[in-house]
């Protein structure tokens, strides 16, 4: 047995902060309703902690948070006041809260994800990020996973499992790399302050910590399932 799930995350607008669950269906695009909306800029770029050809910084993301009411997010703002997508004052409401022009898009061809369907990290690379850039690097949050398997020790040890499967409960998740993570791990968020020199700590990492996951077979992960390696 390599470990257990620990922790189940769904983030349904991309860039803020998400919900933990008992349990969620997981299907070839990763975990139900996980990041299948985003903040849309008035130039059509997705709202993000960085600027890119695709995305755009838009402060205080990480001070909103979301969760799925059926198949549409609800966004609770700063003042704890919840805007619901399909609400007709929803862009005007979240655009005084952000401070700039924004409205809340479902995914259409382009997926949302960065890179990969599913994202996880394990309790020991969380230990030994604590190592290595202080206790408050250690939070699960700054990382924004999918899935927090719990793995005694400390160490990096889903970087060996890249390239291999993985069985968590009745789905199996083929490792396809290790993640590059972004300035977001240093964003303050509602629950943690800011982190300026997680980022630059990561270096001796190549800035890497965590795996990207394709989905091989769906199924539903919950809170508890064992995770063995298959292959």
């Amino acid at each position: 047995m390599t470990g257990g799930v620990q922790r189940v995350l769904r983030y349904p607008v991309k860039s803020l902060q998400g919900e933990v669950l008992a349990a969620c269906a997981v299907g070839t695009r990763g975990l139900a309703g996980d990041r299948e909306w985003a903040v849309v800029t008035d130039d059509g770029g997705l709202g993000s902690g960085k600027t890119t050809r695709r995305f755009r910084a838009v402060e205080g993301l990480l001070s909103l948070r979301a969760t799925l009411d059926g198949d549409v997010p609800v966004v609770t703002l700063p003042d704890g006041s919840r805007v619901q997508a399909d609400d007709p004052d929803g862009p005007v409401r979240l655009s005084a809260a952000l401070g700039r022009p924004v409205r809340l898009a479902r995914e259409a061809r382009v997926a949302h994800h960065d890179v990969a369907p599913v994202h996880l990290c394990t309790t020991a690379t969380l230990v030994a990020l604590g190592a290595l850039a202080g206790p408050e690097a250690a939070d699960f949050r700054r990382y924004r996973p999918n899935l927090v398997l719990d793995v005694p020790g400390s160490g990096y040890v889903e970087d060996a499992w890249v390239g291999r499967r993985l069985r968590i409960g009745e789905v199996e998740l083929a490792v396809t790399d290790r993640t590059l993570r972004c300035v977001m791990v240093n964003a303050a968020q509602r629950g943690l302050d800011p982190h300026a020199g997680l980022l630059r700590a990561l270096g001796v990492r190549d800035l890497r910590a965590g795996v990207y996951a394709d989905v091989v077979v769906p199924g539903v992960v919950r809170e508890g399932d064992t995770v063995t390696l298959v292959g």
